[in-house]
C-alpha cells in the first residue's frame, strides 16, 4: 500500500511539474485547444518514457524528467521570430524538431567519448551550491506569481481568493510535514494537493472540465510535419546540449546525496546516452526536450521516498496516463496555483541543500568571492527583461536570458581560474 501511494505521489509530482511548459508554449504559438491538448499529451508521454529509461538504463536514480528550461526558452523565442524566418508556425516546429534530433545525437556522441565524465569534475560543492541557489531564485518568481493567481484564468492581476487559498495549502502542507506522523509526512504532497484541489472547487476557483469522447489515444508522430534542417537551429542545439549537461550532472550528484548512494563514473556515460535517446524521442513526437529535474532531490528529502520501485511505478503511471484523453483532461484541469502551493515546501527546502554543499568548502574567503560574483550576475540576469536580448542571435539570447546556466558557468570558470591565481 505504501509503495502504491508513493508511486501515485511521484506521478502527481511529475505531471504537475510538466503541464505548465507545454501550455505556455502553446499559448505563445497561438495553438488552438486541440493542438494544445496534443502538445500536452506528447510532452507527458515523452517525459514519462524518459524518466523510465533513465531509472532503468541511465543514471538508475529516482530523478523525474521535466521540460528543459533552455528548450522552453528557445521555443518561446522562436514563437516570435520563427514564422518570419520559416514562413509558418508548422515550419517553425519542424525546424525545432530537427534541433531536438540534433541535440540527441550530440548527447550520444559526447557520451560515447566519455566527455560527460570530464565535465563532472568541475561540479565541486561550491558550483553545486551556487547552482541550487540560482535554481531556487529562478523558480521563486514563477511560484509566487502562480500562487498569487497572476496569469490564472487569463487575469494579469493578483487574485486575492486564489492567494489566500494557496497560503492555506502551504500552511497545511507545512503542518502535515512538521507535526504529522511518519505516514502523513511521507505523503504530505499528495494530501496537500488533494486538499488544495478540493477547496478550489468549493470556492469556485477550479477549471471547467469537458470530458472527451475517446477512451484511448496514441501520441502523434511528427505532429507538425517532417523535421526541417536549419543551420542556426543546429548551432543553438549544440550550445543547449552542452548547457543541459550542467542540469544532468548536478541532478545526479544531488540525488546521490539525498539517497545516500554512491555513483560510479560509468553512469554519467549511460545517463548522457539515454538523454540523447530521450531527445530523439522528443523530436520524433514533436515534444519538448527533457532534462533530469533537480527538484527531485527536494522531493526525496521531504517525503523520504528513496527507493526506486515507487518511482518506476510512478513513471509507468505517467506513461499510461498519456494514452487516456479523459485522464489527460483531468490532470490538465488541475489548477496551476494548487500545484505550485502543494510543492512549495519541496523547492524551498532545496536552499538547505545548497548550504549543506557550502559547508563542505574549506577555503571560505576565496569561495565567498566566487559565490558572490556568480550569484550577483546570475540573479541580475533573472531581473533583466527577455526583450532586452531580442536583437542578439538566438544562441546569445538563450545564454544571456538564463541566469541559472550563466551563473553556474561563471562559478565553474572562477573556481578553476582563481584556484591557480590564489593558492
Amino acid at each position: 500500500m505504501r509503495t502504491i501511494l508513493s508511486a501515485i505521489q511521484w506521478a502527481i509530482f511529475m505531471i504537475v511539474g510538466t503541464i505548465v511548459a507545454p501550455i505556455a508554449i502553446a499559448d505563445s504559438f497561438d495553438l488552438n485547444s486541440m493542438e494544445t491538448a496534443g502538445l500536452l499529451q506528447r510532452t507527458i508521454f515523452v517525459l514519462g518514457l524518459a524518466s523510465l529509461l533513465q531509472v532503468l538504463f541511465g543514471h538508475k536514480l529516482p530523478i523525474n524528467e521535466g521540460p528543459a528550461g533552455l528548450w522552453w526558452g528557445i521555443f518561446i523565442i522562436y514563437a516570435s521570430i520563427g514564422p518570419s524566418l520559416y514562413g509558418s508556425t508548422n515550419e517553425t516546429f519542424q525546424a525545432l524538431g530537427m534541433g531536438m534530433l540534433s541535440s540527441g545525437l550530440i548527447f550520444i556522441i559526447l557520451s560515447l567519448f566519455r566527455l560527460i565524465n570530464k565535465l563532472a569534475y568541475f561540479f565541486t560543492p561550491l558550483v553545486t551550491g551556487v547552482y541550487l541557489l540560482l535554481l531556487v531564485f529562478q523558480l521563486s518568481g514563477s511560484f509566487l506569481k502562480g500562487m498569487l493567481g497572476i496569469g490564472y484564468k487569463g487575469t494579469q492581476h493578483v487574485n486575492m481568493i486564489v492567494a489566500i487559498l494557496c497560503l492555506t495549502i502551504v500552511v497545511i502542507s507545512m503542518l502535515i510535514f512538521r507535526l504529522g506522523n511518519d505516514f502523513f509526512r511521507q505523503y504530505s504532497i499528495l494530501f496537500s494537493l488533494l486538499f488544495g484541489w478540493m477547496i478550489f472547487i468549493v470556492f469556485g476557483q477550479s477549471k471547467h472540465v469537458s470530458v472527451p469522447n475517446d477512451l484511448f489515444s496514441f501520441p502523434t508522430l511528427f505532429a507538425f510535419g517532417q523535421p526541417k534542417w536549419d543551420t542556426g537551429i543546429f548551432i543553438t542545439s549544440f550550445l543547449i546540449t552542452i548547457l543541459l549537461l550542467t542540469n544532468l550532472i548536478a541532478s545526479i550528484q544531488l540525488v546521490q546525496q539525498v539517497t545516500d548512494r554512491s555513483q560510479n563514473e560509468g553512469r554519467y556515460k549511460q545517463s548522457g546516452f539515454v538523454a540523447g535517446i530521450n531527445h530523439i524521442i522528443a523530436g520524433v513526437f514533436s515534444a519538448i526536450g527533457s532534462v533530469p529535474i533537480s527538484g527531485a532531490a527536494g522531493f526525496i528529502k521531504t517525503t523520504n521516498i528513496k527507493n526506486r520501485l515507487p518511482f518506476i511505478i510512478g513513471s509507468i503511471i505517467v506513461l499510461l496516463t498519456s494514452f487516456s484523453p479523459i485522464l489527460m483532461t483531468v490532470f490538465a484541469s488541475l489548477p496551476a496555483p494548487v500545484g505550485y502551493a502543494a510543492i512549495f515546501v519541496i523547492f524551498s527546502s532545496m536552499i538547505s541543500l545548497a548550504f549543506d554543499q557550502f559547508a563542505k568548502i574549506e577555503e571560505e574567503k576565496r569561495s565567498h568571492f566566487i559565490i558572490g560574483i556568480s550569484l550577483f550576475i546570475g540573479v541580475g540576469l533573472m531581473f533583466t527583461p527577455a526583450t532586452a536580448f531580442e536583437k542578439t542571435s538566438p544562441i546569445m539570447t538563450s545564454l544571456l536570458s538564463n541566469g541559472l546556466v550563466l551563473g553556474t558557468l561563471i562559478a565553474i570558470v572562477l573556481e578553476c581560474t582563481i584556484k591557480k591565481i590564489i593558492p
